[in-house]
């Protein structure tokens, strides 16, 4: 429960890189990052080593919708970065169905890794999904 009582459910995010809004995604996942750390153990001290921070690593960040007329956002900045990848700075928020804010993160030196269009199977009835992967250089609360 969040400080002010009520739950985050039905929680759904929303991308922006570069100025450029990329629509809203259903899933957000691989929020994160590991720091390396070296121990040191130091002459004639038995009781303990000593853990040194070192690089911080953050982790690749996936988002994933149900095909929508926001897919043709992502063709259309896929299509701007194809002869020259530049890494921009974006931002993804959480949002209630209200469209109130949860939390946001400002993401910095954001590059296209992977995308994942649709397949599309006329025996199924699953949705058709697509998935966006994006690696960066990092994360800060906005």
């Amino acid at each position: 429960m969040s400080s002010d009582g009520i739950f985050a459910t039905s929680v759904f995010f929303t991308l922006t890189i570069g100025g450029n809004d990329l629509g809203e995604f259903t899933t957000c996942s691989g929020l994160g990052a590991q720091v390396e750390v070296e121990s040191y153990a130091e002459g004639g001290n038995n009781g303990f080593s000593w853990q040194l921070p070192g690089r911080i690593t953050w982790s690749h960040i996936t988002l994933t919708r149900a095909v929508t007329a926001d897919t043709a956002k992502i063709a259309r900045w896929l299509d701007e970065i194809v002869h020259r990848v530049e890494p921009k700075d974006g931002e993804i928020a959480a949002l209630r169905p209200d469209l109130s804010r949860i939390v946001s993160w400002q993401v910095l030196g954001i590059v296209p890794v992977r995308w994942q269009g649709p397949s599309f199977d006329p025996a199924g009835s699953q949705a058709a999904v697509e998935t966006l992967e994006i690696a960066h250089a990092g994360l800060r609360p906005s």
